[in-house]
């Protein structure tokens, strides 16, 4: 199989998933995906990890979106988030050299119920 061909009709390689772009329902430019979570157990996405852009002046910050929290946009290209701007940027964050404690089931479930996120975070 050709090492090259990272996209097969709905799926995508995970290496494709980092630095797509993240926009808001208005099209304005958020940032983009830096990384993606994965629960090891479901083999499910948790998270994408948004990198904002230096837009919002939040340079070095990093988001974990829940990842029902994201829906693809083939025309654009793009991840759009129905979170308003502001709300998003009072999200909990982590700088780029810190991680948050992913296993800890109190910042998960924090993080979810910031995003109004249906997804089952007790498992993370």
């Amino acid at each position: 199989m050709d090492g090259s061909v990272k996209e097969i009709g709905r799926l995508i390689s995970s290496d494709k998933v980092g630095g797509t772009s993240v926009e808001n329902a208005n099209g304005d430019d958020l940032g983009s995906i830096s990384d993606v979570m994965i629960d090891k157990v479901s083999g499910q996405v948790a998270y994408a990890v948004l990198k904002y852009g230096s837009f919002l002046g939040m340079g070095g910050k990093l988001f974990a979106l829940p990842w029902d929290q994201l829906k693809y946009d083939t025309g654009r290209g793009a991840y759009i988030v129905n979170i308003p701007e502001d709300r998003l940027r009072g999200a909990p964050s982590y700088a780029e050299d810190t991680e948050p404690n992913w296993s800890d089931p109190g910042w998960n479930r924090g993080l979810h119920d910031y995003y109004g996120s249906r997804a089952d975070w007790s498992g993370y």
